[in-house]
């Protein structure tokens, strides 16, 4: 039997990560895994420019590997999604000056800040959540059985407004936990095949529990192991260890995400540090990205290249490719994503997005039961998901007290005052970009409430 043509859609297709998902594409028809006939690549007009050159480059990666596939580029979303079978989103709302304000404003009021922690990734949540709601009607109309896979940050609240708020198929994805099998397996250099990790958590709020490597639990030695600075985070995280008495306590081996959580006011200096000399990482990725599309403009260029590896993306093609590849022919295989709980953690809300082990078939993600946290993480972690609660309330809705309350028990906040004035602040810097809160900006107006920068 002929199986079915794949019509795959990736939104933010003008993202510099896009040659990574084309390679793992490419790979996967090559293989006979995937029957994709056709890749549409859609963005924004401000993303035009950006978008015509990884298409060039997607184009010419299709073209050199011999693999048959259709590569559309497209301004028009609506268009693009008709009869889609997979629909993947990268994008970022304000562009990177967004992600540079961000991780400014919070510096102001000497709060930390980072692009998916802390106020900032509050807001770019806040930024996102009308977008991806809107892009959600669109495929309930237009391509209703269509998997979601969204790569967009925060991914576990942007996933958990898609599981409240849509009737869309959606699973959500990050490559920190792959990232932290990938470099495990190189601390035993050993492959990734003999690496199994239990993950538990949120999004980029995630532990490691019960290593097993090459068949043997190995948790407690590899502890030992990153004691000594030994660094198991993304690229694009400050590189310095978890102290070695909080790895010992906690017993497990925290995404390294933490550090802005477990290390606050060291992750704040480096972040006032980075801001006065090489820049925020916003701004450092902004350099990067110039010197990538340079790359990618070349007419010889026609495989993805080394240096997309600095981007700090490494392992979305392996992540997300392969769960659509498990989804297609349902082959069982066990997945890190982000998933509806429905008790899979029993101390966090059914309803909620989690993210841990799935067994991935046809009919989507199976969360491996976790049961209870350890006590060492539990009231960490029913804060934060309390935190991602109110942020989807307050996208959804427009509503600021229920904003508020989110920047007040964040963590990387926890104060009243500085909560209202970094939120408020944020707030007027991204209005172009937050139209669920026009009733509170008009309001605002009125009480000649207008500079607060």
């Amino acid at each position: 039997m002929t199986k079915k043509q794949l019509k795959i859609v990736t939104i933010g297709g003008g993202s510099s990560y896009t040659p990574e998902i084309i390679e793992g594409f490419i790979e996967k028809k090559l293989q006979g895994l995937l029957p994709i006939q056709e890749i549409h690549l859609v963005d924004i007009e401000d993303g035009k420019e950006k978008l015509d050159i990884v298409g060039g480059l997607a184009q010419r990666m299709v073209e050199k590997a011999g693999a048959d596939i259709q590569i559309h580029l497209s301004l028009d979303r609506r268009e693009s999604l008709k009869g889609a079978d997979f629909v993947t989103t990268q994008f970022r709302v304000g562009l990177l000056p967004a992600r540079i304000r961000d991780e400014k404003i919070p510096l102001k009021y000497n709060l930390i800040g980072q692009e998916t922690n802390g106020a900032g990734g509050a807001m770019k949540a806040l930024r996102t959540i009308p977008v991806i709601l809107d892009i959600c009607r669109d495929m309930e109309e237009l391509c209703p059985e269509a998997w979601l896979i969204n790569f967009t940050n925060p991914a576990g609240i942007i996933t958990e407004t898609v599981l409240k708020h849509s009737s869309i198929k959606v699973l959500g994805l990050c490559n920190i936990p792959i990232g932290m099998v990938n470099k495990i397996a190189k601390l035993y250099e050993t492959d990734t095949k003999n690496v199994k990790i239990e993950f538990s958590g949120l999004n980029h709020f995630v532990f490691g529990r019960n290593i097993f490597v090459n068949g043997c639990e190995v948790t407690k030695e590899v502890i030992e192991k990153i004691k000594d600075g030994t660094e198991i985070s993304a690229r694009n995280i400050p590189n310095f260890s978890f102290p070695a008495d909080i790895l010992e306590a906690v017993g497990m081996i925290p995404a390294g995400y933490l550090k802005y959580y477990y290390t606050r006011e060291k992750m704040l200096e480096e972040c006032k540090r980075a801001a006065q000399e090489e820049g925020t990482r916003g701004e450092v990725v902004t350099k990067t990205e110039k010197e990538l599309f340079q790359l990618y403009k070349d007419k010889n260029l026609a495989v993805k290249p080394k240096q997309l590896e600095e981007r700090g993306g490494a392992h979305y093609s392996e992540a997300a490719v392969n769960l659509i590849d498990s989804i297609y022919n349902g082959d069982g295989e066990i997945h890190y994503v982000n998933v509806r709980n429905n008790g899979t953690i029993s101390d966090l809300p059914d309803n909620t997005a989690i993210e841990c082990n799935c067994m991935v078939t046809h009919d989507g993600a199976k969360p491996l039961t976790v049961g209870k946290l350890e006590t060492s993480v539990r009231g960490q972690i029913s804060l934060m998901k309390a935190y991602e609660e109110l942020i989807i309330q307050a996208g959804v809705t427009g509503d600021y007290s229920a904003a508020l309350k989110a920047f007040t028990i964040n963590p990387l906040i926890n104060d009243s005052e500085k909560a209202k004035a970094v939120l408020v602040n944020m707030l007027w810097e991204n209005q172009e970009y937050l139209p669920q809160f026009k009733e509170w900006f008009e309001k605002m107006r009125k009480e000649q409430v207008s500079n607060f920068s």
